[in-house]
Formats: C-alpha cells, structure tokens, sequence
C-alpha cells in the first residue's frame, strides 16, 4: 500500500515566476497594468460610494451593480499586487495556503461574476416585460435570496477544486511559470493522476457558466420582443438604453472568457506567453471597463459622478 504523505509534500513555498520569455520587459509591462488596476480600483469605489449615499440609486439594478464591483474588486486585487511585485521585483514565492486561498478567489470571482450578470438579465427582463410588477417581484427580500442563493451557488461549485488541489503530491517543481495561482497550472505541477482535476476544473464551471449564458439569452430574447411590440420608437430606444450597459459588461465579460478558456484547453500550439498574457489582462480589463461603461451609458450614475467630481461646475 502506497500513502502519500501530504504534509511533507506540499509545506514548500510556490515560486511565481511572471510571464516566461518577456522577463525583461516586466518593467515596462507593469506600467499599464499598473494604471488600469488604479482605474479599476477608483471607479468601483466611486460607484460602490455613489450606490451607497444617493438614495435614488437604491434599486434593485444598483444593487446588482454594486454587487459587481465589489466581486470585480475581488478578483483584480486577488491577483494585480502580487503580478505587481513580480514585474517590479523579480520571481515572488507564495505559501502553499496562500497560493490556494489565491486560486480560490481567482475562480469564485468569475464564477459569481458571471452569476451577477445573469441576476441584472434577469432584473432588466422584470424591469421591461413586467414594469407594473417591478416592485412587487424584486422586493428586498428577494433580492437578498438571490445574493445568498448565487453566492452559495459560486462557493459550492469551485470549494471541491481547492479540495482537489490540496489533496494533491507535489514531490516535483514548485515553479509556477505564472503571475498567479491557478487550478490547472497548480495541478500540472502534481506528481499524481489529475484527471479528476481536469474535468472537474473544466466541465463543471463551464457547464455552470455557459447555463447562465444560455439564461440571459433567453432573457434578452424574450426583452427585446417585448421592447419591439412597443407602440412607440421613443419608448423603445428608451427601454433599449436601459440595457446598453448591461449588454456591454456582458460582452466584455463572457468573450474574452470564453475565448481564454477554450484557448487554454485545445490551443496547444499558441504560445505560453500568450496564454499569461491574455489571462493577466482578462483579471484587470474588465473590473476597470465595467465603471466606465456604467458611468457613461448610466444616466443616474453619470449624472451622480458629474456632480460629485465638479460640485460647483455642476451647479
């Protein structure tokens, strides 16, 4: 009978190693980088303090909003600081517990993000084919049972991972040719059978987040035959803009997704530059886009963020 002993196994430190191959550019890498996590970092909280003090923003849509950047937050502060030592300092160890802690949030992130973006489908669905009922079905009280319901759903679906990863040997290299900790690329460096890694890592989130894309595809079909049945075109581009945003997070959400994740899996012959390189940027892009986006195609919130940068310009 053969027993690993995990404890001796998995005591020693990861080693992160940045992007391989563009070591001597980590410098001039860390510059935007470096910018855009500002602008993620102020243009959440902006909207998380506008969400908070201004009581006309104190619907459910808002919520929701709120919701996404405190979970946009998360997951660009789960990985930025350190990518940022790394460019600026060199290879940075990480803790085994850290580096899963890491892996977690990482993972939980996405899969509640895109869970959030479904819950805005759905309240912009009441919002346009039910508006009489708006209130009345998005009371308080459900809306908190949604939060616990997807956050309870993301924790459950990405808690076996960690798990998993944790079980695992890793009698091998402790370098990980990354900027961060993340399920397959800790797994690969397993001395041990990962199949249960891999097809749990890959089919269960994905099946959960390609069930949300195909939810809010629905929703948006069933919103934009009730916006077109509208009698007149002013109400109709009005109840368009009212989904601009929306439309816009979710792109920038599920395309570059999707595209990272299927080029993960099946593109052996894309560099591994590349692969770093796409998936540093997919953790930053989109928490510093999605503000943006609300605060210019939003008009409560453009009007909130005018106010509050030019107060007397404003008046």
């Amino acid at each position: 009978m053969v027993l690993y002993n995990l404890s001796s196994y998995n005591t020693d430190a990861f080693t992160l190693l940045g992007i391989p191959g563009l070591e001597q550019y980590h410098v001039w890498i860390s510059i935007p980088f470096c910018f855009i996590y500002f602008v993620a970092i102020v243009g959440n909280s902006i909207l998380l303090y506008l969400i908070a003090v201004e009581h006309s923003l104190h619907a459910p849509m808002f919520f929701f909003l709120s919701m996404l950047a405190i979970t946009d937050l998360t997951l660009s502060t789960t990985c930025v600081p350190k990518m940022l030592t790394i460019f600026w300092l060199g290879p940075q160890k990480i803790s085994f517990p850290g580096c899963l802690t890491q892996l977690f949030f990482l993972h939980y992130s996405f899969v509640l993000d895109s869970a959030i973006l479904l819950a805005m489908a759905f309240d912009r669905f009441v919002a346009i084919c039910s508006p009489l009922r708006y209130t009345t079905i998005l009371t308080p009280r459900t809306i908190v049972k949604i939060v616990v319901g997807l956050s309870f759903r993301s924790f459950c679906v990405f808690v076996p991972c960690v798990f998993l990863v944790n079980h695992l040997p890793f009698c091998r290299t402790h370098i990980i040719p990354h900027t961060y900790c993340e399920h397959i690329g800790v797994a690969r460096l397993a001395c041990a059978d990962i199949s249960v890694n891999i097809w749990y890592g890959f089919c269960v989130p994905i099946m959960t987040v390609i069930t949300d894309v195909i939810l809010i595809a629905v929703s948006y079909t069933l919103i934009l035959r009730a916006i077109f049945q509208l009698p007149s075109r002013v109400a109709r581009q009005k109840a368009l803009g009212t989904c601009g945003s929306h439309v816009c997070a979710i792109l920038m959400f599920y395309i570059p997704a999707f595209f990272s994740i299927l080029a993960h899996r099946f593109g052996h012959n894309i560099p591994h530059t590349f692969h770093i390189m796409f998936a540093n940027l997919y953790v930053i892009i989109p928490p510093a886009l999605n503000p943006i986006v609300y605060g210019v195609k939003t008009k409560q919130i453009r009007g909130k963020v005018i106010l509050l940068l030019f107060p007397k310009g404003s008046q």
